[in-house]
């Protein structure tokens, strides 16, 4: 069996290897057809932009995409530049006609996405030409190896229940060597993919056909991310079911995540976008779907008849309404730990990683403040926004709308649900998105810890202070402190997964959702004298 993982590692290394060199692959060069085409449908009046790609990539040379990267970007600083000094000239003529109509020469848009399209139309080379070759070599590869590696557990981990053994003596799981160049693979592949998707496109080629399926189209970058995420979540939730399997609540909602994140969050949007129709994943809510209020969010939904107009009112009373009202019956674990994409990849790709939260006073007072700040910008850059749609205007008290909505999209958006928020996995645990990020979670948190009905009871007469509930808490919740003195466990961070639960071996810690009354019974260390114990006992 021991065998099998090895020889399953390698194989999964091998399509690793494949899927990050492909990149290098294929050459880029474009025909005039192609580059009038692209500028035809972007509606790009500048010249000297045509030109300069005219001069760099309608040759007879082929070039890679670095090269055919640098040509297009360096063509578009170009282009601006030129007609940022045309602007300036005119300004200082004060020929207000001649400078007005100079704007319009001006191509908005990331460097690097005007690069992607114009690579998809111009690349060829292997792995175009192979693509069902080249997906049995990446993918294919990549979940044989992964699955080789993952099933042989069924026999190797004995009788049924949680094994942690040597988890600490391992580099990838113990911030080793391993785990240091799994967070550098993860943070370039989340700087590639948001900042330079022109330099992923031969991805985007392996799974043009699948894409093509499903909505019609080809795939884009965040078609490459969304069904990656969806493939890593599905073999790591095998994983998931061979390591508790002994554990019900486990199985159930390992099935519930991978259930709302294939269907709701991946299948759903894809196909109402082959329909015409805007795509929208029904479970997101606001804060979480930042831009769910942005004023192009808000443009297209009424442009897009009932469906769109449906979408908007099922999002304004997710948030206000069911999202609260199921907090308060089931605490946040609802959604956290049942239905969440983010807090799914945590707990399938992130599980062997959790042991890594920080139980310390000071991460907590940290979390609380990141967390909520988080969610209070979210919300301000919300009121601003809404109040520049309905009104025209550029800014609220000084705020400029479109700034704020950049700086949280980029820094929030971007950096810290992306990069860090699952880069870091190896180093700081599965849930630091969550922990430390994610506005919706800081929403859902405040309500479970004010009203609602769940908790995670404990038994302290039972407790043997072994640490693994603590341990394995992924929040950096120290639960055995709890367990010690008999107390209810009632905190906004709490994601209600039930793994505290699931490796207690004395079976002390149990989640409910009971009456509010009660929830919060905080159990101070008795000394001496200093209270009578008689009327404790009659208080219970």
């Amino acid at each position: 069996m021991k065998l099998t993982k090895h020889i399953g590692l390698a194989i999964f290394l091998l399509g690793l290897a494949i899927f990050s060199g492909s990149i290098f692959l294929g050459n880029f060069s474009m025909t005039d057809t192609q580059l009038d085409e692209y500028i035809s449908e972007q509606g790009i009046k500048s010249d000297i932009f045509s030109k300069e790609l005219k001069k760099t990539l309608v040759t007879e040379e082929q070039v890679n995409i670095f090269e055919f990267s640098s040509a297009v970007r360096k063509a578009l600083e170009t282009s601006n530049n030129y007609y940022d000094k045309q602007i300036a000239k005119y300004n200082a003529e004060k020929n207000w006609a001649k400078k007005g109509e100079q704007y319009q020469y001006k191509i908005h848009g990331k460097p690097h996405t005007i690069s992607y399209n114009l690579a998809k139309k111009a690349g060829s080379g292997f792995v175009k030409e192979n693509i069902a070759l080249m997906w049995w070599l990446t993918f294919g590869l990549g979940i044989i190896g992964a699955l080789l590696y993952i099933l042989p557990n069924i026999s190797l981990l004995g009788p049924p229940g949680i094994k942690n053994n040597g988890i600490y003596h391992k580099s990838a799981t113990n911030r080793g060597w391993i785990a240091w160049l799994v967070l550098v693979y993860l943070v370039v592949f989340y700087l590639l993919l948001y900042f330079m998707p022109d330099y992923v496109v031969n991805w985007t080629y392996i799974l043009d056909p699948i894409s093509n399926a499903l909505n019609g189209g080809d795939a884009s970058q965040w078609f490459v991310y969304g069904f990656l995420y969806c493939v890593i979540m599905v073999v790591m939730a095998v994983r998931m079911y061979i390591k508790y399997r002994h554990n019900k609540y486990q199985i159930i909602r390992t099935t519930s995540v991978l259930f709302f994140q294939i269907v709701f969050a991946f299948l759903i949007p894809e196909i109402m976008a082959s329909l015409n129709m805007p795509g929208y994943d029904f479970k997101n809510a606001f804060p979480l779907d930042y831009d769910f209020f942005f004023e192009w969010n808000i443009k297209n939904l009424t442009e897009s008849g009932a469906i769109g107009l449906f979408i908007l009112v099922w999002g304004t009373i997710l948030t206000i309404i069911i999202v609260p009202l199921m907090v308060y019956f089931f605490g946040k674990r609802w959604y956290c730990s049942w239905v969440c994409g983010c807090g799914g990849l945590a707990e399938t790709l992130g599980d062997p990683y959790r042991q890594h939260s920080d139980k310390s006073l000071k991460a907590w007072k940290l979390e609380r403040w990141v967390v909520h700040s988080v969610l209070l910008i979210s919300v301000v850059m919300t009121i601003v926004t809404l109040y520049c749609y309905f009104t025209g205007a550029k800014s609220f008290i000084g705020i400029n709308s479109q700034w704020i909505k950049d700086s949280y999209s980029f820094l929030i958006g971007a950096w810290f649900a992306g990069v860090i928020g699952t880069g870091f996995y190896p180093i700081f645990g599965n849930r630091v998105w969550c922990r430390f990020g994610c506005p919706l979670a800081a929403y859902l948190g405040l309500v479970q810890r004010f009203k609602s009905r769940f908790r995670i009871t404990t038994n302290g007469g039972q407790c043997i202070s072994c640490g693994n509930c603590s341990t394995y808490c992924e929040m950096g919740i120290d639960v055995r402190a709890y367990a010690q003195k008999g107390e209810n466990i009632v905190r906004a961070s709490c994601v209600g997964c039930g793994v505290c639960s699931a490796v207690c071996p004395r079976g002390v810690l149990k989640l409910e959702n009971d009456s509010t009354k009660g929830r919060i019974n905080p159990n101070d260390i008795l000394l001496g004298n200093d209270v009578n114990l008689m009327d404790l006992v009659n208080q219970k």
